[in-house]
């Protein structure tokens, strides 16, 4: 009994071993790419910053065209939501926290009487919703791992569309945001229409009046799609960074289970071995007693026959 429970425990051990081997491995190479991650995010921000300066601009000239993109946004009876979700697992709470939210915002706009033009970024969005029975107006794969400006444009493409016909009056998008290697939250960022008040004001900066050829009508709008672009493609890189760091992170408390997991099973498998042996010693001290009484038994019966006989025969 003892040896099989020995030979069940090793089988388990040298299985956990195996798999702390892969989660171990998974953690560096999600190490390796939260660098990478924070290198793009670095060598995209300077280009985002001057367009939200140039549109900064825009927005507060007195001579700028009205645009669907700013001010009042239009009446509908839908709003808009980007879930962006990765494209696989074992990354934490980084899909279920999103996709939580974006089913709480899909069941708050259903009781206000508003339905919901969403697209989904991610495997993980798009099965899970597709599960769920949600209507989802467009979906995007394989974007999530190291996303580039092409993806952006994608995605925004079905958005501006939708907005520019009026069946959305708003566009909302629920991500990820990576802040550090420890530290990545969810946020919900206001897309359209185009908040410039986040922007914020220089102080004792009057506002800029541009000449714009060749009319404002013809540059203003394309300007303000590139910004869309611009702030999906942000926070894409902005959500690759906080899948990656949220992987590391849950390899790394995998490993460590691992680990605590293999020395637990280690004492019960030196305990039940101590116990098998205890018991080995038990029964050869306990047969060799026997043997030793049974002996005694043997000459105090040889004896007591002899000494009748002697006696007999005088």
């Amino acid at each position: 009994m003892a040896g099989g429970q020995e030979r069940i425990l090793r089988r388990r051990i040298k299985s956990v071993q195996s798999t702390k081997k892969i989660t171990k491995a998974m953690e560096l190479i999600a190490a390796s790419r939260i660098v990478k991650a924070m290198a793009r995010i670095s060598s995209a921000r300077p280009y985002y910053e001057e367009l939200v300066g140039v549109v900064s601009d825009l927005s507060a000239s007195s001579g700028l065209p009205k645009s669907v993109f700013l001010g009042a946004p239009p009446v509908a009876d839908k709003k808009g939501i980007l879930a962006i979700t990765a494209d696989r697992t074992l990354c934490g709470a980084y899909n279920s926290s999103v996709l939580r939210a974006t089913e709480k915002r899909v069941q708050s706009f259903k009781h206000a009487g508003k339905g919901t033009f969403l697209v989904a970024v991610g495997r993980k969005a798009n099965s899970y919703l597709k599960y769920r029975e949600v209507p989802v107006e467009a979906s995007f794969t394989g974007m999530t791992d190291r996303p580039v400006y092409d993806d952006a444009r994608e995605i925004a493409a079905p958005i501006l569309a939708a907005y520019e016909a009026g069946e959305v009056d708003s566009f909302d998008i629920i991500s990820n945001r990576f802040y550090s290697a420890g530290n990545q939250q969810l946020e919900v960022t206001q897309l359209l229409p185009i908040d410039t008040t986040k922007f914020g004001t220089k102080d004792n900066v009057q506002p800029l009046d541009f000449e714009i050829e060749p009319s404002p009508e013809t540059i203003v709008d394309p300007l303000l799609r590139m910004f869309v672009e611009e702030t999906i493609f942000a926070i894409l890189l902005e959500a690759s960074a906080a899948e990656h760091a949220a992987r590391q992170r849950a390899m790394k408390a995998a490993s460590d289970n691992a680990e605590e997991l293999i020395k637990t099973l280690s004492r019960i498998m030196n305990r039940a071995r101590q116990d098998a042996i205890t018991t080995e010693i038990t029964e050869i001290v306990g047969g060799a007693e026997a043997l030793g009484a049974g002996s005694k038994v043997l000459d105090e019966s040889f004896l007591l026959t002899y000494s009748s006989k002697g006696k007999a025969s005088a």
